[in-house]
C-alpha cells in the first residue's frame, strides 16, 4: 500500500496536479465529527473553513486559485479508520495538505502510515502528546497547539496556586491520556504535590463505579480527569458526583467544551481547568468573526485550527507552490517573526506582502510562535465552573 501511495504522490508531482492555476487547492479537514470529541468539532471546521474562504475571497494566492475543504472523519480513537479516511483524502481528492487530526493516536497514525510516504504537509490543531515532538515527520508535521509536557506545568501551577496539593489521577488509556498524564504527575511532584493513584480508564463503557472506587480509596483533594467529554471522562465525573467519592475535579483540555457544563451544571462548581487559549487581540478579532459567521469562535481549539489553514496556505505563497515538498520549508518562516504581524481577518493583507517579497510574521487567532519541532510555544487559559457555568480565571 505504502508503495502504491508514494506512486501517487509522485504522479501527482510530475502532472502539477499540486500547483495548476487551473483547479482548486484541496485541503483536507481531519477531525473527529463522530467519537469522543464530537462536540468539539464542528466549531473547529469551521475554523479551518473561514480561513480558506477568506484566501480564496482575496484572490491573491497563486495567481487566484480557490480553495476547497474536503471533510474526513478521524473518528478520534480508529487509527484504522482515520488512516483509511486520509488514503481517500490524498489518493481520491487530491488534497495539498491537511488540517488535522485531532486527537493524538489517530495523528501519529495517519503521519506514519499516510501522510510521510506520500509527502503530505499536517498540521494538528489539537494533537497534544509529547510523543509528536519527537515523530519520523520528514518536517511534513506541525501543530498549532502545544505539547502536553508544557499543559502539565500549566496544571501543575493551577492546582498549587489553589492550595491543591494532593490529587487523585485518571487518564483515557491512549497515547493522548498517558502523556498528559505523565507530563503532569512529573510536573506535581516536583512541585511537591502528592498524586495518590494514577489509573487509566477505558472509554466506551457504560459504568464507572469500580474505575472511581479505587481513585476514592486512594483519596486525594481533588480528581484530575484527563479524559474526553463525550466519552469515558465525563462517565468518571458522572460516577464520582452520583457516589459522592469527590465534589471537585480538575479538567484538562479533553475535558473542556460546552457539553461539560451541559452534562453537569452546579455539580463540577469550584472545579478548575485549562485548555489552550489566549486573550491576545487576534484571539479578540477571530472571536467576532465567528459570531458573525455564527459559531462558537471560543470552543477549544477552533482558533488553533483557522491558524493551522492560515499557515499551510501561506506557506503555499511564501514558496509560490502548493506542493508539499515545496512549501513545507517555509511553514516556520511565515509563522515566526521577522515580518509584519498578521492577524485573523489580514490573510488577503498576508498575501500581497508575500507576493511583493516582503515578510510575514503570523500571529493569527492563537497568539502562533512556532518553536523546535513546530510546535506551538503554548499559551493556556484558566477556568474554573460556578453556578453552573464556566468562567474564565485569566491566561497563562
Amino acid at each position: 500500500m505504502k508503495k502504491f501511495l508514494l506512486a501517487s504522490a509522485a504522479t501527482l508531482a510530475a502532472t502539477g496536479a499540486f500547483a495548476d492555476a487551473h483547479s482548486p487547492v484541496k485541503l483536507g479537514v481531519v477531525l473527529g465529527f463522530t467519537g469522543p470529541l464530537e462536540s468539539l468539532a464542528p466549531a473547529m471546521a469551521a475554523g479551518a473553513e473561514m480561513a480558506m474562504a477568506e484566501v480564496t475571497e482575496s484572490g491573491l494566492l497563486l495567481d487566484g486559485v480557490t480553495v476547497e475543504p474536503v471533510r474526513a472523519d478521524s473518528t478520534c480513537i480508529d487509527a484504522a479508520a482515520a488512516t483509511s479516511a486520509t488514503e481517500r483524502l490524498i489518493t481520491g481528492d487530491g488534497v495539498a495538505g491537511i488540517v488535522g487530526a485531532d486527537c493524538s493516536g489517530v495523528t501519529g497514525a495517519m503521519l506514519s502510515n499516510v501522510a510521510v510516504p506520500n509527502g503530505v504537509v499536517m498540521i494538528s490543531p489539537s494533537a497534544t502528546s509529547p510523543g509528536l515532538s519527537t515523530a519520523e515527520d520528514n518536517g511534513l508535521f506541525f501543530r498549532t497547539a502545544p505539547s502536553d509536557a508544557r499543559q502539565g506545568v500549566i496544571m501543575t501551577e493551577i492546582l498549587m496556586d489553589k492550595g491543591i496539593e494532593s490529587v487523585a489521577l485518571t487518564y483515557t488509556n491512549n497515547d493522548y491520556g498517558k502523556g498528559l498524564a505523565d507530563a503532569f504527575q512529573t510536573a506535581f511532584e516536583e512541585a511537591g504535590g502528592e498524586v495518590t493513584i494514577s489509573a487509566a480508564h477505558e472509554d466506551g463503557k457504560a459504568d464507572y463505579s469500580a474505575e472511581v472506587g479505587a481513585l476514592a480509596a486512594a483519596g486525594g483533594d481533588r480528581l484530575v480527569v484527563a479524559g474526553y467529554v463525550d466519552q469515558g471522562g465525563s462517565g468518571i465525573v458522572r460516577s464520582a458526583i452520583d457516589s459522592g467519592a469527590f465534589d471537585t475535579f480538575h479538567f484538562p483540555d479533553g475535558m473542556i467544551s460546552a457539553a461539560l457544563t451541559d452534562n453537569f451544571g452546579s455539580g463540577i462548581d469550584g472545579s478548575t481547568g485549562q485548555n489552550p487559549g489566549t486573550d491576545s487581540p487576534g484571539a479578540q478579532l477571530y472571536q467576532e468573526m465567528a459570531s458573525a459567521a455564527d459559531y462558537d469562535g471560543t470552543s477549544p481549539f477552533s482558533a488553533e485550527a483557522y491558524d493551522a489553514a492560515a499557515l499551510i496556505m501561506l506557506a503555499m505563497a511564501k514558496a509560490g507552490s502548493s506542493d508539499p515538498a515545496e512549501y513545507k520549508d517555509a511553514v516556520m518562516d511565515v509563522a515566526n517573526a521577522p515580518g509584519e504581524e498578521i492577524l485573523p481577518g489580514e490573510l488577503g493583507k498576508a498575501l500581497q506582502i508575500l507576493a511583493d517579497g516582503g515578510e510575514i510574521d503570523y500571529v493569527g487567532a492563537s497568539a502562533v510562535e512556532l518553536i523546535g519541532p513546530g510546535e506551538s510555544a503554548g499559551n493556556y487559559r484558566e477556568v474554573s465552573f460556578a453556578e453552573g457555568e464556566l468562567v474564565v480565571e485569566g491566561y497563562r
